[in-house]
């Protein structure tokens, strides 16, 4: 290939990236489709704008996957571990061993062995990890108690690539006699014990290097303050490790993930991060491209009928095998579906395993190409089928029997009502009680109701929207009505209720950012109390006292700036349509507390 060839596929392969991670993050199939789906396009298979070449730059790409290892290895916090340990290696070890032995059993009418079968199970059991975080983070569920199950799987699944890796090996060359494809390993003619040996001391000097000698060499090339030598470092240990992998056999991804949980804690890690990622972005979406390039359409038209059954059969088996997990291991009803459900494509790393397991002989034929059709497919169709669970399936069970009925709300008088008894309504609650003022406390999270009530707390489980409830809950007697709920639509929508209804409470209301404060004050909201203000006032008193500012002066400029705060929020409350007004404003306040300021400390009015 001449230099100008190499530099017509390097453009090729940068604008197809460029183009469609931002139209596929658009259409709201995440960036990995729209890599697959470019590389689909560009490929010898449809338009042809890349050739044969494509193998050979899958495999430069997947040192990206060597890369990406490393990043996770990094990531693995002790502490994160520590708290999800019981999902993480609970339901997570239970979902990729029930999955692998179910899709693996079924795979055995296809496959040419029980090898091929073993494989082809621990592909399939993986899901998505980009697709599923994505979508969970877009809906708002990835904090709740189904979102934090599902990351404990993923987090399981992208753990247990390093031993599927380390064990793939060891099918092949079972299956070959001893050919398994390592013929770079420098210790495949060493006896058994040899090479165990060999393989022993290769993992432990990487966790040793990493302890004793890489920390110091960082500090030393740190020290330095050349970024770039600090990076090219970062990859020169990731280049020694993956070849010395190599040369015992081992997989390049456990030495590269086992160095990465080495560094986890040490000083340098978030740099190392930083570092990495546009290596590892890079190098995974020329990847992607390249699989896409892959795909082999004559499937399609040579066995149309064997892709679609089996990419129905692998779904619907993988959601009826993650349902029965999720239900061993007690998830509430409605997260049973979105588990089984969000889980049901297979994954970024099937088609490095694919690959990987095409290269070591133990898928032959049109396996591999089959596979990678498959995955890609059951990717591309994941979205689809986690609106499907959204729009059909979840309502079914807001309609059940199973649904908790509200509480029936009782009280001997009330002062206060407070709506939402999360973490910013919980020590508001605590703090009217401790006075002796009454309160009604309603909370729509029945986990959370029945968790305070064990704790002592007078919570009733409801929706605080409900104008029936709000009536028995003592609307028309109470004095005031605190707005808490974790919801900005919610809380918006409950002070216009209470407005329009019970116009002698006075509406204290919790809110998320400027913008919402302005919905808020126009729907009638008495007092608004920005979720992050308050704590950022203190912080700015405290660091005033911390820049040897007088105790008193620093707490008379905070009055100061909060009053001029909110009473220039107010103003531009009334003009929040109007962006001109609104930019006026803020020029006009900063200029007034400039002034105000300066007069305070005796000094000209700055211009």
């Amino acid at each position: 290939m001449s230099f100008n060839e190499f530099l017509l596929g390097a453009l090729v392969y940068l604008a197809a990236a460029v183009i469609s991670a931002p139209l596929a993050k658009k259409l709201g199939m995440g960036s990995v489709l729209g890599f697959l789906a470019a590389g689909a396009l560009i490929g010898p298979n449809m338009l042809g704008v890349i050739g044969s070449e494509g193998e050979a730059v899958k495999h430069f790409a997947e040192f990206g996957v060597i890369v990406m290892l490393f990043i996770i290895g990094l990531e693995l916090e002790p502490e994160k571990l520590w708290q999800l340990r019981h999902k993480i290696f609970g339901l997570g070890a239970a979902q990729v061993a029930g999955l692998a032995v179910l899709l693996g059993v079924a795979s055995l009418t296809i496959s040419t062995g029980w090898r091929e079968s073993l494989a082809l199970g621990l592909i399939l059991a993986l899901s998505s990890t980009a697709i599923v975080l994505q979508t969970l983070q877009e809906k708002g569920q990835l904090k709740s108690p189904v979102g934090q199950s599902i990351f404990s799987v993923l987090l399981f699944q992208d753990i247990s690539v390093i031993p599927i890796l380390a064990l793939l090996p060891l099918l092949a060359v079972s299956a070959a006699h001893g050919d398994g494809g390592h013929g770079a390993s420098l210790i495949a003619d060493y006896p058994v014990w040899a090479q165990a040996f060999f393989t022993i001391a290769a993992v432990a000097l990487v966790l040793a290097a990493g302890r004793y000698v890489m920390r110091p060499l960082f500090r030393i090339v740190a020290d330095t303050g050349a970024r770039e030598i600090f990076v090219a470092f970062a990859l020169l240990i990731v280049v020694a490790i993956t070849l010395l992998m190599g040369l015992v056999g081992l997989s390049a991804a456990l030495g590269t993930f086992l160095a990465g949980v080495v560094l986890a804690d040490s000083e340098y890690r978030h740099e190392l991060e930083m570092d990495l990622q546009p290596f590892k972005g890079l190098l995974l979406a020329i990847f992607f491209i390249a699989v896409g390039a892959g795909i082999d359409f004559s499937l399609f038209r040579t066995m149309p009928g064997t892709i679609v059954l089996a990419l129905i059969a692998f779904m619907a088996l993988k959601i009826a095998g993650q349902y029965v997990v999720a239900r061993s291991f007690h998830l509430a009803e409605p997260d049973q579906s979105r588990f089984a459900f969000s889980l049901a494509q297979g994954s970024e790393f099937g088609f490095v395993l694919i690959t990987f397991c095409a290269g070591l002989g133990l898928l032959t034929g049109t396996m591999p190409a089959l596979l990678t059709a498959i995955v890609a497919l059951s990717m591309a169709a994941s979205p689809l089928l986690m609106m499907l669970d959204e729009k059909m399936v979840q309502p079914r069970f807001a309609l059940g029997d199973e649904v908790r009925p509200h509480d029936e709300v009782s009280h001997e008088g009330v002062d206060a009502i407070i709506a939402g008894h999360g973490r910013f309504g919980m020590t508001i609650g605590r703090v009217l009680n401790a006075r002796g003022f009454r309160t009604v406390v309603l909370d729509l999270d029945s986990s959370q109701v029945d968790t305070l009530r064990n704790f002592g707390f007078k919570v009733f489980y409801g929706d605080a929207l409900r104008l029936d409830l709000l009536e028995a809950a003592g609307a028309r007697e109470a004095k005031v009505l605190v707005i808490a709920i974790d919801d900005a639509e919610k809380i918006t929508e409950l002070v216009r209720i209470a407005r329009s209804n019970f116009p002698q409470l006075k509406l204290l209301v919790r809110v998320f950012d400027r913008a919402h404060a302005f919905e808020v004050l126009k729907e009638g909201a008495n007092d608004i109390y920005r979720e992050v203000f308050g704590s950022s006032m203190d912080l700015a008193e405290d660091a005033l006292v911390a820049l040897g500012r007088p105790k008193k002066e620093a707490e008379r400029v905070i009055k100061t700036f909060r009053d001029h705060d909110e009473k220039f929020l107010r103003k531009q409350a009334a003009v929040a349509g109007d962006q001109k007004q609104l930019m006026d404003l803020v020029r006009q306040s900063r200029a007034e507390i400039a002034r105000v300021f300066a007069a305070d400390r005796g000094e000209e009015t700055p211009p």
